[in-house]
């Protein structure tokens, strides 16, 4: 799953992965929970070029009755993508890059506290999730709220010890495909979201501090010596892009 992640520098995350000079304003965030507005990476339709967004994290499809079914929707499963009701019509049209510098996940063996992981590359450099858009009126207010989910895939070796999902990441040369708006079937893009090795990824223990939404500083990422096996890497890190292990959280897809 992907329940929380960090953009420490939105402004540099945007030029290096996009080559977009303007940021929306967003100050560094390093414990983004779902709710919360999120930067994601768009292509507009009339124009073809890409556009920055703030959107909330928790899609909200366009036939819902009430927002909070937003917070049952932070991941999608890649599985079920192109046909899920609350999915499928955002997969066609409305998909989207979300940019992390990390992304945080608790060991599964672990009781009480939960020792949080925080995955990110070993360079330090931001890379981009998969995820999908929509646009909901609400039919009280008549307000419109942009939402947006993260597409979730099969765990690869390196996350499998914590959990059975990871987000989709995808590299630069895979943006264009997933951006394109002219790709409307979406069945080209279904290989993108297989379950991959990352072999460029590290996964270190960090501060219990994480546990806290409310907790949100430079202390979240730093690593800490945590008790007990520590999740292994993969045994055979594979070349970079290589394609590894299952196949693609609660559509409620908090997996």
């Amino acid at each position: 799953m992907c329940g929380r992640f960090s953009v420490h520098h939105l402004a540099d995350a945007l030029l290096f992965l996009f080559d977009l000079h303007d940021a929306p304003e967003y100050p560094p965030r390093y414990n983004i929970a779902p709710s919360q507005q999120v930067p994601v990476v768009r292509r507009q339709h009339q124009h073809r070029v890409l556009e920055p967004a703030l959107v909330r994290w928790g899609l909200i499809p366009h036939w819902a009755g009430a927002a909070n079914i937003g917070y049952r929707m932070i991941n999608a499963r890649a599985e079920g993508v192109a046909e899920k009701p609350a999915f499928r019509a955002a997969f066609r049209r409305r998909r989207c890059l979300v940019p992390a510098h990390g992304f945080y996940e608790w060991r599964k063996r672990d009781t009480s506290p939960k020792r949080p992981f925080n995955i990110r590359r070993k360079d330090g450099r931001p890379f981009a999730m998969a995820g999908l858009w929509e646009t909901w009126t609400d039919p009280a207010s008549g307000q419109e709220v942009q939402s947006c989910t993260i597409v979730t895939t099969a765990a690869n070796a390196l996350i499998e010890p914590l959990h059975n999902r990871m987000p989709v990441i995808l590299e630069r040369g895979e943006f264009q495909a997933w951006l394109d708006p002219a790709d409307t079937g979406g069945r080209g893009l279904l290989p993108l979201l297989e379950s991959r090795p990352w072999p460029e990824m590290v996964c270190e223990p960090v501060s219990l501090a994480v546990n806290d939404v409310k907790s949100d500083g430079p202390a979240c990422v730093q690593p800490v010596a945590a008790p007990g096996p520590q999740p292994a890497p993969p045994a055979d890190p594979a070349t970079p892009g290589a394609r590894g292990g299952a196949s693609p959280g609660r559509s409620t897809d908090k997996e």
